[in-house]
């Protein structure tokens, strides 16, 4: 059986622990043009955001973020989640302050900071070791594919070996990483990049369905027929398939993606999320295969 984030944080911090989405107010290299200004194929308009609290002021933020979650969490604490777009993607002051306002309340108990991989200059990686001194600190990195190839086709805007960098100069310095990998990208093979993440050293992993939303590059593929969907059957036998490989020090942060429903082109059957995490649920329970 797998780690699963729920007794990770348990095991680590004592009680049951929720992070609160934040937005930073960033962009991205891949769509201000520093790299490209179309961004990767499947990313909405939000930046992976839209289940990030939004406004001004962090502290803000952060209160709006625990009233959605209040019922859910009695008697727990938090990790502050800066999740939208490429959140080291800025001078290092701005990054500075808020990721300082960020841990300063007492019930906030680590930070997580989802960004790319060519985003970690070594400045940026010295906050962040300064910061886990403080409290726990977690780098996200967008991996999605190993596969170079597929990479181009998405409009990723860096190489694989880039990441592999990252990974080994943010362990150098102290700190956890989960990587985000997708299932379902026209030609690739999600088991190779996950056993690519393993042996880099990824502390953790987060599986994502690829979900084809509207006013996206890949919506326009995906009409083309140039992308097919993935069923739930496909997608459970794929994500076994790639959890059976990790070790079990590594922790599973996500079994899949929710895709906003307004939004949601295909697959449809993602969109019942209670349904989907208990089929998966049960699937992955299963012995791995000899296969």
């Amino acid at each position: 059986m797998y780690k699963t984030a729920n007794a990770y944080y348990k095991e680590k911090f004592g009680c049951k622990i929720y992070k609160l989405s934040l937005d930073g107010g960033f962009t991205c290299p891949n769509r201000d043009g520093s790299i490209s200004a179309e961004g990767c194929i499947f990313c909405s308009a939000l930046g992976s955001g839209e289940f990030a609290a939004h406004g001004t002021d962090i502290r803000m933020q952060l209160e709006m973020a625990k009233k959605r979650v209040e019922k859910k969490i009695n008697g727990g604490k938090y990790i502050a989640y800066f999740q939208s777009f490429t959140n080291t993607y800025a001078p290092i002051d701005r990054l500075k302050a808020l990721f300082y306002e960020a841990i300063e309340p007492d019930d906030i108990v680590g930070l997580n900071i989802a960004t790319r991989p060519d985003c970690l200059p070594e400045n940026v990686i010295a906050l962040l070791k300064e910061l886990n001194a403080i409290k726990p600190v977690t780098v996200e990195l967008g991996l999605q594919t190993a596969d170079d190839r597929v990479a181009k086709y998405i409009n990723r805007g860096y190489p694989t070996e880039v990441y592999a960098d990252a990974v080994t100069r943010l362990k150098q310095a102290g700190l956890e990483v989960i990587t985000h990998i997708i299932i379902g990208l026209p030609g690739d093979d999600p088991i190779a990049t996950t056993r690519f993440a393993v042996e880099c050293g990824t502390d953790g992993v987060k599986f994502h369905l690829l979900h084809i939303l509207k006013n996206t590059r890949l919506a326009e593929e995906y009409e083309a027929g140039r992308v097919k969907a993935l069923t739930l059957t496909e997608y459970a036998e794929l994500l076994k398939r790639c959890i059976d490989l990790l070790p079990g020090h590594i922790v599973v942060h996500r079994i899949t993606g929710d895709g906003a429903k307004k939004d949601l082109i295909a697959p449809l059957w993602s969109a019942d999320k209670k349904k989907t995490l208990n089929y998966l649920t049960a699937i992955l329970q299963k012995p791995p295969s000899m296969t």
